[in-house]
C-alpha cells in the first residue's frame, strides 16, 4: 500500500524555513504567525518536525470533521506522557473509550442549562464587590480581574463553594499549573513532574470532597453528583481539577479578549450598552435572557472566532487513518488547529478582521466545522453551555455599568489557552 504523506516543514526552501525560525524566536507568542505562515506555504495539512517534536497539523474544516466525527475512533485523547496527562491523571479530558463515557454521563447533568441557570442567578452578590472596588479612572489588568470572576463563578456553580476567601492561597498555584500544561521546552525534551504547587490545589479539592461527604442535605451540583457516583476520592479530584482548570481558564481568556475588543471598538461598546439598557434598564442582567441580545451575541461569537480559548486539540493516532487524502499511522501525534480553521480565508470573508456584523447578516451555507470555539463532535467541550451564558452575563453587566478605554497594545500568547499578552490593561469609568 502506498502512503500519501502531508507536506513537511522540511519541504520549505531554506529562506522560508529561516523565516519560520525567525518568527519562533519570540516563543509561544510567535506561534500564531508561524502557524499561519506554514499554512500559507504548505496547505491545510502539514507536518512540523523540530528535533524530537513532531505534529501533523490539520487546519481545514473537513479535516476537523473527519477527525472529530467520521473517523474519531482512530484517535485517542490521551496523548502519551504529556504534562496534561500527568496533571489530570484520569480526568475526563484525557480519558478514552468506556472510561470517558461513564465520566461524561456523571458530569453532563450539571452542565445542562436548566441546571446551572439558578446557580448563575445567585452569583451577583459574590462578584459585584470586585467591581465595586474599581476606582474611577483606575487602570486594571482584565486578565487578572476576569480570572478572579471566573474562579468565583466556577466554584460557586459547580461546587456550591464561595472561594473568595481562598483566592490568595490558590492563585499562584493555579497559574503555575496552567503554565506547566502549556507549550514549552517539554515539547522537545519530554515532560517533567507536575509542579509542587499542585499540592495546594489538591488540598483545596480534597477538603471540598470531605466537606461534601459530611453534608446530610448536599446541594444539587457537580460535586455532589461525583461524590454519589464515584467511590475513589482520587478519581473525584481528577474530574474536579479537570473542570476547574479547563472551565475557568477558557472563560478568563474569553472575557479578557472581549473587554480588549470593547475598548478598541467603542462603537460596539456603545451599541451593546444601549441594547443591554433597553433589555434590563438598571436591573441586573438575567442569566436566562442574556443569550437573547443580538448585538451582544454577535460580539461574543466574533470574539470567540478570532480568539478561540481552546485554540488547538492534541490527538494520538491509534489506528491507521486517512484524513483529507493524507495517510496517518499509529503513534503519530496530531494537532487540530481551531485557530487556523476559524481564520481560514476560504470560509471567512475578511478572515483576519473583527466584524461582529457578519453574525447579523443572513446566513448562507456555512461549514459547521469552520466555527469550533469549543471543539466539535461527540466530545465537544462539556462546559460549553455554561461558558456561553457566563460570558454574556458578565459582559452584559460590565457594559451596563462601565466604560473601558485601552491603555497599551497586546499580543496573542498560545499557552494552555489563547491568552492576551502581557495582559489587558484598561482604564475604567462608571456610567
Amino acid at each position: 500500500m502506498r502512503y500519501k504523506l502531508p507536506p513537511s516543514i522540511a519541504n520549505l526552501s531554506p529562506q522560508k524555513g529561516l523565516r519560520i525560525l525567525w518568527l519562533l524566536r519570540k516563543g509561544t507568542r510567535a506561534l500564531p504567525q508561524a502557524l499561519e505562515a506554514l499554512r500559507a506555504e504548505l496547505g491545510d495539512m502539514f507536518v512540523i518536525k523540530l528535533g524530537k517534536f513532531e505534529r501533523v497539523v490539520i487546519a481545514h474544516p473537513e479535516g476537523l470533521r473527519e477527525a472529530l466525527v467520521e473517523k474519531r475512533e482512530a484517535f485517542a485523547w490521551r496523548v502519551g506522557d504529556e504534562p496534561i496527562v500527568r496533571l489530570l491523571r484520569r480526568g475526563l479530558l484525557v480519558q478514552d473509550g468506556q472510561d470517558h463515557l461513564e465520566l461524561r454521563k456523571i458530569l453532563e447533568p450539571s452542565n445542562r442549562r436548566r441546571h446551572f441557570l439558578p446557580k448563575l442567578s445567585e452569583l451577583y452578590p459574590l462578584i459585584l464587590p470586585l467591581f465595586d472596588s474599581w476606582r474611577e479612572g483606575g487602570i486594571y489588568d482584565m486578565l487578572v480581574e476576569m480570572r478572579k470572576v471566573a474562579l468565583i463563578a466556577f466554584e460557586w456553580v459547580y461546587f456550591s463553594h464561595d472561594v473568595r476567601g481562598e483566592l490568595h492561597q490558590i492563585w499562584k498555584p493555579i497559574l503555575n499549573v496552567i503554565s506547566y500544561i502549556g507549550p514549552g521546552l517539554w515539547l522537545l525534551w519530554g515532560a517533567s513532574a507536575p509542579p509542587a504547587a499542585v499540592q495546594v490545589i489538591d488540598a483545596h479539592l480534597y477538603t471540598l470532597i470531605q466537606m461534601r461527604k459530611r453534608e446530610t442535605t448536599p446541594p444539587d451540583d457537580m460535586l455532589t453528583h461525583l461524590v454519589r457516583e464515584v467511590s475513589e476520592d482520587d478519581l473525584i479530584r481528577d474530574q474536579m481539577l479537570t473542570m476547574l482548570i479547563a472551565g475557568h481558564d477558557t472563560s478568563t481568556a474569553s472575557l479578557a479578549w472581549a473587554l480588549h475588543l470593547l475598548s478598541i471598538y467603542p462603537e460596539w461598546q456603545e451599541k451593546i450598552h444601549e441594547e443591554v439598557k433597553g433589555a434590563f434598564g438598571s436591573n441586573l442582567p438575567a442569566p436566562s435572557e442574556v443569550t437573547e441580545l443580538p448585538f451582544l451575541d454577535a460580539f461574543v461569537k466574533e470574539t470567540l472566532r478570532l480568539y478561540p480559548p481552546i485554540h488547538a486539540g492534541n490527538r494520538l493516532v491509534r489506528l491507521p487513518a486517512e484524513i483529507m487524502g493524507y495517510s496517518l499511522r499509529p503513534s503519530q501525534k496530531v494537532l487540530l488547529s481551531y485557530y487556523l480553521v476559524q481564520r481560514h480565508p476560504d470560509f471567512w470573508e475578511e478572515a483576519e478582521a473583527f466584524r461582529p456584523e457578519r453574525w447579523l447578516e443572513p446566513k448562507g451555507k456555512q461549514n459547521t466545522f469552520a466555527y469550533v470555539p469549543f471543539s466539535g463532535g461527540p466530545r465537544m467541550c462539556i462546559g460549553a453551555p455554561f461558558a456561553q451564558v457566563e460570558l454574556r452575563m458578565i459582559l452584559a453587566y460590565l457594559i451596563q455599568n462601565f466604560r473601558f478605554l485601552p491603555v497599551s497594545p497586546i499580543q496573542m500568547h498560545m499557552g494552555a489557552t489563547l491568552e492576551p499578552y502581557p495582559g489587558v490593561k484598561l482604564k475604567v469609568y462608571r456610567r
